[in-house]
Parts: C-alpha cells; sequence; structure tokens
C-alpha cells in the first residue's frame, strides 16, 4: 500500500454498534455478530485507532442513531423499515451505544447518521474538509451496506479512500468478499489494519 500521510488523514469507525454487530443487538439473527468475531473486527479497529490517535490522526466515530419509535425515518427501503420494526439504534439505549472498547476518547469526534451513508445529511465532509483530510480510512459494519456506500460518497468527493479489510465485517464471509474484491475495486484501496498503519508510519498492538 502506498504511504498515507498521517497529518491529511482521518479513521472513520461506522456503525460498529451494539445492536450491529454484536450478540443480543437488534440484528444479532443475521449472522453479523459471528462475522465481527471471525474478523476479529472491535480489536483490529481498536488497535488502529490507538495508534491513529498516537500519530495525531483523527479518529471519527459514525453512529446510526434514531430517537424512540424512529420518527422522521423515512419507511422506503427494507433496512430503514427493519431499524423501527427492531426498535433498534435509539438514543441512549444499549443497542445504540458502541461496542466495548470503541467508545469515543478524548479528541474524537462523533457524526449522527440516519442513512447507510455516513455523508448523506451529516456534516462528515464539513468536518473532514476543515481538518485538512485528503485520506479517508474506513472501518466498521457492514461492509457490503454502510462501509461501500460511504467509500464511494468519500471517491466521489474527492478523498483518497482506504478500507480495513479486518477491521471490517457484515453477516458472512460471502458478503465480505463481493464487497471488498468486487463492488469496491476501483474505488477504494483495501489492506489490513496492520498494513494501514504501516502506510501511515504508525505502529499496531493489538
Amino acid at each position: 500500500m502506498d504511504r498515507i500521510d498521517p497529518k491529511a488523514a482521518a479513521l472513520v469507525i461506522q456503525d460498529m454498534q451494539n445492536d450491529v454487530i454484536i450478540e443480543g443487538g437488534a440484528f444479532a439473527d443475521s449472522g453479523a455478530p459471528a462475522h465481527a468475531i471471525a474478523q476479529n473486527a472491535v480489536e483490529n479497529v481498536k488497535a488502529l485507532a490507538a495508534a491513529c490517535r498516537g500519530a495525531g490522526v483523527p479518529v471519527i466515530h459514525v453512529w446510526y442513531i434514531v430517537e424512540a419509535g424512529a420518527p422522521g425515518l423515512k419507511q422506503n427501503a427494507p433496512l430503514f423499515q427493519g431499524v423501527k420494526e427492531a426498535k433498534a439504534l435509539v438514543r441512549g439505549s444499549w443497542g445504540a451505544a458502541p461496542a466495548d472498547g470503541l467508545e469515543p476518547q478524548v479528541g474524537d469526534h462523533v457524526v449522527e447518521k440516519m442513512r447507510m451513508n455516513g455523508f448523506y445529511d451529516t456534516r462528515l465532509d464539513i468536518l473532514l474538509r476543515g481538518l485538512g483530510v485528503e485520506t479517508l480510512i474506513i472501518t466498521g459494519a457492514w461492509t457490503n451496506m454502510s462501509i461501500e456506500h460511504t467509500a464511494r460518497h468519500a471517491a466521489d468527493a474527492g478523498y483518497r479512500t482506504v478500507v480495513a479489510s479486518d477491521g471490517t465485517s457484515t453477516v458472512d464471509d460471502e458478503w465480505q468478499n463481493a464487497a471488498l474484491n468486487y463492488a469496491m475495486t476501483n474505488v477504494a484501496s483495501v489492506g489490513t489494519c496492520g498494513e494501514i498503519a504501516e502506510a501511515l508510519g504508525v505502529t499496531v498492538n493489538a
């Protein structure tokens, strides 16, 4: 992987919330918790985030948050219908909280969204531009939905986009492979958290 300038990079941790990837969450039946464990996604992202903070790379948490009852969550697609029906990702709930170990630290940023795309109708783009970011490193869940959508938008918006292969997860290996090795071809670079850290010139202590 080509070098990444840590002074012009940011790390996004997207949708790594209990309802999305943790056993007992609203979408546990999807297979997402098992795949997140198989990917070691939480620990890999935790280690990469710590390394980034140490190098002065901003860490941005993008969370899917709705109010109780999901008022205003347009029910135009099964994804959004599922969020409302499952009473998922409600502000202040355990399900909406970040997975253990991925809580925001001092100096981190939090961006809230109500769509798949981390950029859509959020402050993410203006925040990145204000921070002088040129390269966006994306981690999180689910790889074939929110991660892919955010990566595509980032590329269109002019960012060099890097996706962490072992810092992302979805519902199974088949969808993971489809997203990383087919859907995001020519949109983003893909590498492990270790490879990304090496490109940044930082050390990951997993």
